[in-house]
């Protein structure tokens, strides 16, 4: 056995759906408003992974212009029958008050990498659902069920409907087969067969504090269901002291030894309970005892290490920590919030060497933006990037991002001003309120080319210029990071926090600017 160090996938990797195909395994994460839709990492040891799909990536399988924050794409599900993946998803359209609007999707590949199939509709009764495929080669879709009416219980249980992929369309009745244990809140439901008996395993407790994973079984797929003695499975909510927080939401794996792992959510808080680096993947090994499935070691708290089979070790080659941008495709590493980044939005052979940005609406629309960034995955980063930008209004900016969403980020930005043609200002938005601890007191006319650069120590952040790449000017002072957290989201959030590069021209002209490069660092 091998010890692996948890979490495997660091930074906005939440509600983990893990399969193994022969010898490699896949984990489908949550990716919410941003686009392609759906991250999907690979390993070949349970220790190293690399994100080498997002399978999402046309608008007609799925459009988020529009979504609110932390809406689009909920706990997707991922497996594997017949020579296909089979991947099935929840596109979040909106919620207002007690209402919420979802649609639930299937597509398929013959490959990990694609291409991947238009959608197959299947319900909008609720969101996170997940497909089995029984050893008698029946398909199950099951879904959580949400409930609008007052003084019920939103989360109404778990709904089990046959799929028939040759229809391509769910049959027969629909069945609540669980109405959740004690814990309140189920959702996140995925089912084993194990031995004659299938297992149910659904999220519950909300995703916060008190998450869990609860387990249930029966003989009949459809029920009753048995709540597993000494439930729940993996939670972190009685040990606030824990470093893996808000434990649940996940799925197991079997391995070719007959073993059996655990993946899913978890938080690393700072210390003032923020979580900057959103929702996270980690593993945990698991034993079967009297017939149920357990943690290693006993009890039910998330371990800050996991056993894992002997498999032969299998790093990837490692990402540079610059991005030059010579490349005549984007690197895998980069998403945008909602739209697809097209030549509308973006372009690498515009101008050879750089990524040009056109200016399209501001950073705080819904619908279509030009704002590309990647993942914090450290506690302790460091981004920079050179641009080259000419605004002619101060109705045109451009420049480098600390992104959580629309109503919570950083912006060190370039503009213009009557008393500069050329100008830096900072604009801070914290719970939808914006605000500029610096507006445009950098005058910088004779410098076309300028470097920026931001340091995220924890919960501390602070922003630089340069005009020569090496000496560095700090910008206002420093400012609080752990805005960029669920936990500081109105009234709740579920993503992480992204560093990258933007432009704006709200006189709709499409004014540009380019991106020599992009460096993110992980710092000790």
């Amino acid at each position: 056995m091998r010890t692996i160090k948890n979490p495997v996938l660091t930074g906005f990797n939440p509600d983990p759906s893990i399969v193994r195909v022969e010898d490699d395994y896949y984990i489908a994460t949550s990716t919410f408003e941003w686009f392609p839709g759906v991250q999907i990492s690979h390993s070949r040891d349970l220790e190293h992974w690399r994100v080498v799909s997002r399978p999402l990536t046309r608008y007609s399988q799925l459009d988020l212009r529009g979504r609110p924050n932390s809406g689009g794409i909920w706990a997707p599900a991922l497996s594997y029958a017949d020579g296909l993946f089979y991947l099935i998803y929840t596109d979040v359209r909106g919620w207002v008050g007690s209402f919420k609007d979802v649609r639930n999707f299937l597509v398929t590949a013959p490959s990990i990498e694609g291409p991947w199939s238009e959608p197959v509709y299947l319900n909008a009764s609720g969101f996170d659902p997940s497909l089995f495929h029984d050893d008698d080669g029946r398909k199950w879709l099951l879904n959580m069920l949400w409930d609008h009416r007052p003084e019920h219980n939103s989360f109404g249980g778990i709904l089990l409907q046959e799929y028939d992929p040759a229809k391509k369309a769910l049959v027969g009745p629909v069945e609540n087969i669980f109405l959740g244990s004690s814990l309140g809140l189920v959702e996140g439901p995925h089912i084993y067969k194990v031995d004659g008996w299938y297992y149910l395993l659904t999220a519950e407790g909300g995703t916060f504090a008190t998450h869990a994973e609860t387990v249930a079984r029966s003989r009949s797929i459809k029920g009753p269901y048995e709540i597993m003695p000494g439930n729940p499975l993996i939670t972190s909510a009685r040990n606030p002291e824990l470093r893996l927080q808000s434990a649940g939401h996940g799925s197991l794996v079997q391995h070719r030894d007959g073993s059996w792992s655990f993946a899913h959510l978890c938080r690393r808080p700072l210390k003032n309970g923020r979580s900057i680096l959103g929702r996270e993947t980690a593993i945990q090994t698991i034993v079967w005892e009297d017939g149920w499935p357990r943690l290693a070691g006993g009890g039910d708290l998330p371990r800050d290490t996991f056993e894992a089979p002997e498999l032969p070790s299998h790093p990837w080659p490692a990402k540079p920590s610059r991005d030059d941008f010579d490349s005549d495709e984007l690197s895998i590493e980069w998403q945008a919030p909602r739209v697809a980044i097209d030549d509308r939005i973006a372009s690498l052979k515009a101008r050879k060497g750089y990524l040009r940005l056109y200016g399209r609406e501001s950073i705080v629309s819904l619908f279509e933006q030009s704002l590309i960034a990647r993942r914090q995955q450290s506690f302790h980063i460091e981004a920079s990037t050179c641009v080259e930008f000419t605004p002619q209004s101060f109705q045109q900016m451009a420049g480098l991002v600390a992104f959580y969403s629309t109503e919570s980020f950083y912006y060190l930005f370039l503009s213009h001003a009557p008393h500069s043609k050329r100008c830096l200002g900072l604009m801070r938005c914290e719970r939808g309120n914006v605000s500029y601890p610096v507006e445009k007191e950098y005058p910088l006319d004779d410098h076309e080319r300028v470097y920026l650069k931001l340091v995220i120590q924890d919960d501390r952040i602070r922003f630089y210029y340069s005009i020569d790449g090496t000496r560095w000017t700090a910008v206002a002072w420093e400012q609080d990071a752990s805005i960029l957290a669920d936990e500081h989201a109105v009234p709740c959030a579920f993503t992480g926090n992204f560093v990258g590069m933007a432009c704006q021209d709200l006189t709709g002209q499409g004014h540009h600017a380019d991106f020599d490069w992009f460096e993110y660092r992980e710092l000790e």
